[in-house]
Protein backbone atom coordinates (compact mmCIF):
# COMPACT_ATOMS: atom_id res chain seq x y z
CA UNK A 1 0.00 0.00 0.00
CA UNK A 2 1.24 3.40 -1.03
CA UNK A 3 1.45 6.17 1.55
CA UNK A 4 -1.21 8.95 1.24
CA UNK A 5 -0.23 12.64 0.78
CA UNK A 6 -0.81 15.71 2.98
CA UNK A 7 -2.50 18.46 1.37
CA UNK A 8 -2.58 22.00 3.25
CA UNK A 9 -5.60 24.37 2.42
CA UNK A 10 -4.82 28.07 3.72
CA UNK A 11 -6.12 31.25 2.57
CA UNK A 12 -8.01 34.25 4.66
CA UNK A 13 -10.81 34.22 6.98
CA UNK A 14 -13.75 34.08 4.88
CA UNK A 15 -12.29 32.65 1.89
CA UNK A 16 -14.61 29.59 1.58
CA UNK A 17 -11.79 27.11 2.73
CA UNK A 18 -14.40 24.92 4.78
CA UNK A 19 -16.66 24.45 2.26
CA UNK A 20 -14.19 23.91 -0.45
CA UNK A 21 -12.53 21.15 1.49
CA UNK A 22 -16.46 19.72 2.09
CA UNK A 23 -17.04 19.75 -1.21
CA UNK A 24 -13.45 18.10 -2.31
CA UNK A 25 -13.99 15.16 0.52
CA UNK A 26 -17.39 14.50 -0.95
CA UNK A 27 -15.98 13.59 -4.09
CA UNK A 28 -13.29 11.49 -2.97
CA UNK A 29 -13.43 8.64 -0.42
CA UNK A 30 -10.10 8.17 0.16
CA UNK A 31 -9.42 11.69 1.26
CA UNK A 32 -9.46 12.89 4.85
CA UNK A 33 -10.13 15.77 6.76
CA UNK A 34 -8.30 16.62 9.86
CA UNK A 35 -10.40 18.37 12.32
CA UNK A 36 -7.95 21.01 14.09
CA UNK A 37 -7.93 21.70 18.02
CA UNK A 38 -9.58 25.40 19.12
CA UNK A 39 -9.47 27.04 22.67
CA UNK A 40 -12.10 29.25 21.18
CA UNK A 41 -15.86 29.11 21.93
CA UNK A 42 -17.46 27.23 19.06
CA UNK A 43 -19.97 29.37 17.05
CA UNK A 44 -22.86 28.68 16.47
CA UNK A 45 -24.21 25.64 14.81
CA UNK A 46 -20.42 24.13 15.26
CA UNK A 47 -20.11 20.43 16.50
CA UNK A 48 -17.60 19.50 18.44
CA UNK A 49 -15.36 16.85 16.55
CA UNK A 50 -16.87 17.67 13.25
CA UNK A 51 -15.60 21.22 12.95
CA UNK A 52 -13.08 21.54 16.04
CA UNK A 53 -11.91 20.16 18.85
CA UNK A 54 -12.93 22.61 21.34
CA UNK A 55 -10.54 22.35 24.19
CA UNK A 56 -9.55 24.39 27.02
CA UNK A 57 -6.19 26.36 27.04
CA UNK A 58 -5.04 24.37 29.80
CA UNK A 59 -5.17 20.79 27.87
CA UNK A 60 -3.96 22.69 24.23
CA UNK A 61 -0.94 23.28 26.43
CA UNK A 62 -0.10 19.76 28.00
CA UNK A 63 -0.77 18.49 24.40
CA UNK A 64 1.70 20.70 22.78
CA UNK A 65 4.61 20.33 25.69
CA UNK A 66 3.78 16.26 24.57
CA UNK A 67 4.73 16.55 21.17
CA UNK A 68 0.95 16.47 20.50
CA UNK A 69 0.89 18.34 17.57
CA UNK A 70 2.01 18.39 13.98
CA UNK A 71 1.51 22.08 13.92
CA UNK A 72 -0.14 25.14 15.95
CA UNK A 73 -0.67 28.99 16.19
CA UNK A 74 -2.02 31.30 18.26
CA UNK A 75 -4.39 33.60 16.43
CA UNK A 76 -6.60 36.25 18.05
CA UNK A 77 -5.74 34.86 21.11
CA UNK A 78 -6.83 32.05 20.69
CA UNK A 79 -4.72 28.34 19.86
CA UNK A 80 -5.52 26.47 17.11
CA UNK A 81 -3.33 23.51 16.27
CA UNK A 82 -3.33 19.94 14.11
CA UNK A 83 -3.27 16.82 16.37
CA UNK A 84 -0.50 14.53 15.04
CA UNK A 85 -1.63 11.31 15.37
CA UNK A 86 -4.65 10.69 13.52
CA UNK A 87 -2.76 12.36 10.40
CA UNK A 88 -0.07 10.11 10.75
CA UNK A 89 -2.42 6.95 11.10
CA UNK A 90 -4.10 8.17 7.86
CA UNK A 91 -1.12 8.87 5.46
CA UNK A 92 0.56 5.04 6.84
CA UNK A 93 -2.75 3.85 6.34
CA UNK A 94 -2.35 5.07 2.26
CA UNK A 95 -5.22 8.00 2.37
CA UNK A 96 -4.76 11.41 1.41
CA UNK A 97 -4.84 14.17 4.45
CA UNK A 98 -6.31 17.36 4.04
CA UNK A 99 -4.84 19.91 6.78
CA UNK A 100 -7.46 23.10 6.61
CA UNK A 101 -4.70 25.79 8.56
CA UNK A 102 -3.46 29.07 8.56
CA UNK A 103 -0.18 30.02 6.33
CA UNK A 104 1.79 29.52 10.15
CA UNK A 105 1.03 25.95 10.77
CA UNK A 106 1.12 25.53 6.57
CA UNK A 107 5.30 26.54 6.37
CA UNK A 108 5.55 24.61 10.01
CA UNK A 109 4.08 21.62 8.33
CA UNK A 110 6.06 21.98 5.14
CA UNK A 111 9.06 21.98 7.24
CA UNK A 112 8.36 18.84 9.00
CA UNK A 113 7.10 17.18 5.71
CA UNK A 114 8.86 18.92 2.74
CA UNK A 115 6.35 16.76 0.09
CA UNK A 116 3.61 18.51 1.39
CA UNK A 117 1.28 20.22 -0.85
CA UNK A 118 0.52 23.60 0.16
CA UNK A 119 -2.73 25.25 -1.38
CA UNK A 120 -4.01 29.17 -0.96
CA UNK A 121 -7.43 29.65 -1.35
CA UNK A 122 -7.76 33.65 -2.57
CA UNK A 123 -10.87 35.47 -2.54
CA UNK A 124 -12.45 37.29 -6.17
CA UNK A 125 -11.26 40.68 -4.61
CA UNK A 126 -10.42 42.15 -1.15
CA UNK A 127 -13.87 43.71 -1.12
CA UNK A 128 -15.75 40.53 -1.19
CA UNK A 129 -13.58 39.05 1.42
CA UNK A 130 -15.26 42.04 3.63
CA UNK A 131 -18.28 41.56 3.08
CA UNK A 132 -18.05 37.92 3.94
CA UNK A 133 -15.98 38.39 7.37
CA UNK A 134 -18.32 41.29 8.01
CA UNK A 135 -21.59 38.60 7.07
CA UNK A 136 -20.81 36.04 9.40
CA UNK A 137 -22.26 38.32 12.09
CA UNK A 138 -20.62 35.81 14.35
CA UNK A 139 -17.51 38.18 16.02
CA UNK A 140 -17.48 41.19 18.14
CA UNK A 141 -16.26 44.69 16.95
CA UNK A 142 -12.79 44.06 18.23
CA UNK A 143 -12.07 40.45 17.02
CA UNK A 144 -13.86 41.62 13.64
CA UNK A 145 -11.04 44.33 13.54
CA UNK A 146 -8.37 41.62 14.04
CA UNK A 147 -9.66 39.32 11.71
CA UNK A 148 -9.94 41.67 8.29
CA UNK A 149 -6.10 42.51 9.48
CA UNK A 150 -4.97 39.57 9.63
CA UNK A 151 -7.00 38.27 6.19
CA UNK A 152 -4.90 41.31 5.04
CA UNK A 153 -1.51 39.32 6.09
CA UNK A 154 -2.86 36.22 5.36
CA UNK A 155 -2.99 37.44 1.63
CA UNK A 156 0.14 38.41 1.28
CA UNK A 157 1.64 34.65 1.78
CA UNK A 158 0.31 33.63 -1.41
CA UNK A 159 2.76 33.32 -3.23
CA UNK A 160 4.65 31.16 -1.23
CA UNK A 161 2.33 28.28 -1.61
CA UNK A 162 2.85 25.80 -4.38
CA UNK A 163 -1.01 26.37 -5.86
CA UNK A 164 -3.29 29.34 -5.57
CA UNK A 165 -7.18 28.89 -6.41
CA UNK A 166 -9.62 31.38 -6.35
CA UNK A 167 -12.71 31.22 -5.09
CA UNK A 168 -15.30 33.40 -7.39
CA UNK A 169 -17.37 30.17 -7.31
CA UNK A 170 -17.21 27.63 -4.95
CA UNK A 171 -18.29 24.43 -7.30
CA UNK A 172 -15.43 25.31 -9.78
CA UNK A 173 -12.56 26.36 -6.66
CA UNK A 174 -13.41 22.96 -6.12
CA UNK A 175 -13.20 21.70 -8.97
CA UNK A 176 -9.84 23.17 -9.34
CA UNK A 177 -8.62 21.98 -6.27
CA UNK A 178 -9.69 18.12 -6.94
CA UNK A 179 -7.73 18.96 -10.10
CA UNK A 180 -4.28 19.71 -8.23
CA UNK A 181 -4.90 16.65 -6.02
CA UNK A 182 -5.00 14.73 -9.46
CA UNK A 183 -1.62 16.42 -10.73
CA UNK A 184 0.32 15.42 -7.50
CA UNK A 185 -1.59 11.94 -7.05
CA UNK A 186 -0.29 11.35 -10.86
CA UNK A 187 3.47 12.47 -10.11
CA UNK A 188 3.56 9.84 -7.18
CA UNK A 189 2.93 6.50 -10.42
Amino acid sequence: MSKGKLYVISGPSGAGKGTICKKVIEADVNIRLSVSMTTRDPREGEIEAVDYFFVSRDDFEKLLSEGGLLEYNLYVNNYYGTPREQVIKWLHEGHDVILEIDYHGAFQVKEAYPEAVLIFILPPSVDELKARIIGRGSESEETLKKRLEEAMNDLEQADKYDYCVINENVDAAADEVQRIMNIERSKEA
